[in-house]
């Protein structure tokens, strides 16, 4: 079985390409700290995955992730080789996204989150507000 799940941020905004038969594709990296610190300084080292989300998965990711956002990931660990400018064959491995959670909180449209009564009044329209001594139980 292979399966991988990781928990971190976005490093940068997400990159969406198409392939040839018109496939879409997501890509984005994460950086996922370790759980224990390595060495006496206390810091804990960083991981750094290529996630690629496919079709509606990648699209969805394309529209709502950004630089900075938490994100968890479920998928396959995929090898692949490729050939870097220098002509040295070099090896890479990338998660082939099956799920992606957002975990950030819902972003308004000017990257504020509500933060006063007022916001949440529309929200609330159609509903009464009661007093604790008005419920029967």
């Amino acid at each position: 079985m292979n399966k991988i799940t990781l928990i971190g941020n976005l490093t940068h905004d997400p990159e969406v390409r198409s392939t040839p038969n018109g496939v879409t594709v997501c890509s984005f990296t994460i950086a996922v700290n370790r759980r224990f610190a390595s060495g006496s300084g206390g810091e804990r080292p960083t991981d750094f995955f290529r996630i690629n989300a496919w079709r509606q998965l990648g699209e969805t990711c394309a529209r709502y992730l950004s630089k900075g956002r938490k994100v968890a990931v479920i998928g396959e660990l995929q090898a692949r080789t490729y050939e870097a400018k220098d002509g040295t064959t070099r090896m890479s491995l990338d998660v082939q996204a099956d799920e992606v959670e957002f975990l950030s909180p819902k972003q308004q449209d000017d990257g504020a989150a509500p933060s006063n009564r007022a916001d949440n009044a529309q929200d609330m329209a159609g509903f009464t507000d009661i007093q604790s001594d008005d419920i029967p139980f």
